[in-house]
């Protein structure tokens, strides 16, 4: 595993660092761009494949995040057979994720950008430009699996304290998950704000 951030960077930056690294590694390694896996001949090649999530979400599931409700995205879980004692403990960004990973991720299989996720699903990303429902993240896929995963950090601190408000709304409600509100963390990054990206590798094999 791995992490870092990256002073005067964006989501992009981190883009295009990441397919360098990954397709400089995979040829130095293997002395070729391909390498079969599980039966899949997955292409390493740059530039990676760039998809929208909103778009992804709307071509697999058959929903408009822009424009559904829990209840669409509930009967979306339970049409492709999640447990419907799952699908009802799930609301708000909980459950568009679950959609994401039950219709999306299983589609992605070779070397995969997914950009512009939900503002909801992101507390400590900064909006897009020219769209603030959305925020400047990627994750990359590979073989149904998230490999690593960048944003344009957020760098206004009124903002990011009201977000980690909304987290601690969530948290109370019972997402264990939900980012808890950090005050010394805001107060320090009213102090530190200069533009930055963040980005993490994972991978389990």
């Amino acid at each position: 595993m791995a992490e870092w951030y990256q002073a005067y960077a964006d989501y992009n930056d981190m883009a295009v660092l990441t397919e360098e690294l990954l397709a400089g590694l995979v040829l130095d390694l293997f002395k070729t761009s391909e390498l079969t896996r599980h039966g899949t001949t997955l292409a390493f090649a740059r530039p990676f494949a760039r998809k929208d999530y909103y778009a992804l979400v709307r071509e697999h599931a058959g929903v408009d995040l822009t424009k559904t409700n829990d209840a669409e995205l509930r009967g979306v879980l339970q049409r492709h057979h999640v447990p419907t004692a799952e699908v009802a403990a799930l609301s708000g960004p909980k459950l568009i994720d679950e959609v994401f990973k039950t219709c999306v991720e299983p589609t992605l299989v070779q070397p995969t950008f997914v950009f512009d996720y939900p503002l909801a699903l992101s507390p400590l990303a900064k909006p897009k430009r020219g769209d603030p429902t959305k925020v400047e993240r990627w994750e990359l896929f590979v073989q149904h699996r998230e490999l690593a995963n960048a944003f344009s950090e957020l760098n206004d601190p009124d903002e990011q304290r009201r977000r980690f408000e909304q987290q601690a709304t969530l948290r109370a409600a019972g997402d264990a998950e939900a980012q808890q509100l950090t005050r010394t963390f805001c107060a320090r990054w009213s102090t530190a704000c200069r533009p930055r990206a963040a980005w993490g590798w994972g991978w389990t094999g």
